[in-house]
């Protein structure tokens, strides 16, 4: 079963929103034309509890991008983003999600950062999107949405680890940090990732 996962497309990652994503706008249209080409689509989104540990506002005296150790590990803090029943949580209005068949929500824990649609950052929670997928018998994955050197990034990672054969859809995607991504999609090309565009879909 051909299967698409959109990551994120929320109004918070738009470049006008809490934590805006450079082309995250243009990303939209290519979305949509590519949904007709896939049997199944699932999409993720961000819903963090007010006061979610990641905020730099819940930590005196930091600032937005400033790292801290958070459980044992490196957590970047972020402006508030994605609260959930927020304007910024929802996705925006014209991704076409009628399409949509399930939304797995990421981020629910007070205490855990999730980048990944599959866990959280210390792999203890589940979302129930592998088991999901696998239920379904979807073995190949396309990726897609924002941003995609962290939340994409992470989602590609985790379904390699679970087995599915994954794809990313660069143009269907846009990162936070053009510089970074660069040694993000070799380390994707090391994982036998395969980068494509939406007309190779």
């Amino acid at each position: 079963m051909k299967t698409l996962i959109i990551v994120d497309v929320q109004n918070d990652f738009m470049p006008t929103g809490a934590l805006g994503v450079p082309g995250g706008y243009e990303i939209i249209p290519v979305i949509n034309d590519l949904l007709d080409k896939f049997d199944l689509i699932v999409a993720t989104q961000d819903w963090h509890p007010k006061n979610h540990k990641s905020f730099a506002s819940t930590h005196f005296g930091k600032k937005s991008l400033d790292k801290i150790e958070l459980h044992g590990i490196e957590q970047i803090l972020w402006p508030d983003h994605c609260v959930q029943g927020t304007e910024g949580a929802d996705f925006h209005p014209d991704l076409a999600t009628h399409r949509i068949e399930t939304i797995f929500r990421k981020g629910t824990d007070l205490e855990f950062d999730s980048y990944s649609g599959f866990y959280d950052n210390l792999h203890k929670k589940s979302t129930g999107l592998a088991g999901y997928l696998k239920e379904k018998g979807c073995k190949e994955l396309y990726i897609c949405g924002l941003a995609a050197d962290i939340c994409v990034y992470h989602t590609l990672k985790d379904a390699v680890r679970e087995g599915f054969s994954a794809k990313f859809i660069n143009d269907a995607s846009s990162p936070l940090d053009q510089i970074n991504f660069v040694n993000i999609q070799n380390e994707l090309y090391r994982m036998e990732v395969a980068i494509v565009n939406s007309m190779e879909v």
